[in-house]
This record gives C-alpha cells, sequence and structure tokens, in this order.
C-alpha cells in the first residue's frame, strides 16, 4: 500500500485521484501530522509519496513513477502520445501551477489591501491567458489525451478549484469546463475529495 502526504484541497488531490484510476490502495498522512517533515522532503511541499523504502517527491515526477509501474490508459506506453502527455502535464504543474501559486504567495505575504488586490488581479490576468490555451487545445478534443481522459486533465481540474478562494474573475471557455466537470464527476476524484473530508473530520472530532 502506498502512502500519501498530503494537505486538503492541494495539489496532493490529483495524486491521490491517479492512485484511484489506477485501483491502488493508498494511505492518507496529514502533512502536519508528521515531525521534521523535511525529512520526507527538504522543500517541504506536498505530495510526498512512499512506496515501502521508497520517498518520492514532485507531482508530477511521481504521476510518471505510479504510471510506469502499473497498467494504465492514461498515457500512451511509447511514442508522439507519450511525449504529449508529458507535456501537457509539465504545463499543468510547472507553468498553470505557479501562476496561481502567486495568489497564495500575495495571500500569504501582502498585508496591504490594495496591494494584495493589485496582486491578485496581475495573477488573474496570466492565469487566464494560459486558460486560453488550454481552452485552445480542447477544441477538437474532450481532454487534452483526446478521448481518454489524461493526467494533466486531473491536474488542471484540481487546480481550478483553486479560483474560488480568491476574490478574482477567472474565466474557462466552454471547452474547458465541459473538460473540468467530466474529470470532477469521475469516481477516482469524488472519492478522493471524499476522503479529505472524512480525514478533516475525524481529526476534528
Amino acid at each position: 500500500m502506498y502512502t500519501l502526504y498530503f494537505i486538503p484541497g492541494a495539489c496532493s488531490l490529483a495524486t491521490q485521484a491517479i492512485i484511484n484510476e489506477l485501483g491502488q490502495d493508498v494511505n492518507l498522512v496529514h502533512k502536519l501530522e508528521i515531525d521534521r517533515f523535511e525529512t520526507l522532503n527538504p522543500a517541504g511541499t506536498v505530495p510526498v509519496l512512499k512506496d515501502g523504502d521508497k520517498v518520492l517527491n514532485e507531482g508530477v515526477a511521481i504521476i510518471l513513477y505510479l504510471l510506469n509501474k502499473h497498467k494504465n490508459r492514461l498515457i500512451p506506453d511509447r511514442g508522439e502520445g507519450r511525449h504529449q502527455a508529458i507535456e501537457n502535464m509539465m504545463f499543468a504543474n510547472a507553468t498553470m501551477h505557479p501562476a496561481y501559486g502567486k495568489l497564495f504567495f500575495a495571500q500569504a505575504n501582502v498585508t496591504e489591501p490594495k496591494a494584495r488586490q493589485q496582486v491578485f488581479d496581475a495573477a488573474a490576468v496570466a492565469i487566464n491567458k494560459l486558460w486560453q490555451v488550454v481552452e485552445a487545445k480542447l477544441e477538437h478534443t474532450p481532454y487534452l489525451g483526446g478521448h481518454e481522459i489524461s493526467p494533466a486533465d486531473i491536474l488542471l481540474a484540481v487546480y481550478s478549484r483553486w479560483s474560488e478562494f480568491f476574490p478574482v474573475d477567472i474565466v474557462l471557455g466552454p471547452h474547458t469546463r465541459e473538460m473540468i466537470n467530466a474529470v470532477l464527476e469521475r469516481e477516482s476524484i469524488q472519492r478522493a475529495i471524499q476522503r479529505e473530508q472524512d480525514y478533516n473530520a475525524r481529526s476534528e472530532a
């Protein structure tokens, strides 16, 4: 069984959903419940995945490890399709994720309300441009991977949920919204969301 270190609603949610897609069991451990979490990941970020004695960091690296280990339909085995799937994952993780990160940074570090809103607004402009890129990619197929859901779709669907935490106007095109809704309705991600909620409920009891 895998052990996944997580924070509710963070990008670790995508990792858990992919583990569910692969039909694997996972034990969830909240990052804040671990003393000296930096011994698992010096950067202090989630997700962190333990597989036996192995400790894996960085979301896309973890996802690729899982996809290489378990037979699946989330990513092609080889060729151009596999390259495109990895490129889409990197776009999600290395381009879209940092754009949203600016919102979280401003919320935590910019105390003056007007200045904070200016950072929010500038970040929203950049985020909306990236969602336009996604919309163009989805013009002819329901998912970034074509007619089958891909890891990048799951990552982007999780990131899209973060917009509601900030006073910004994030605009999703119709194809993007349809893709995100389809992803969020999947049993794998619904089960991941419910497990995080149940974990929080037990912790607060």
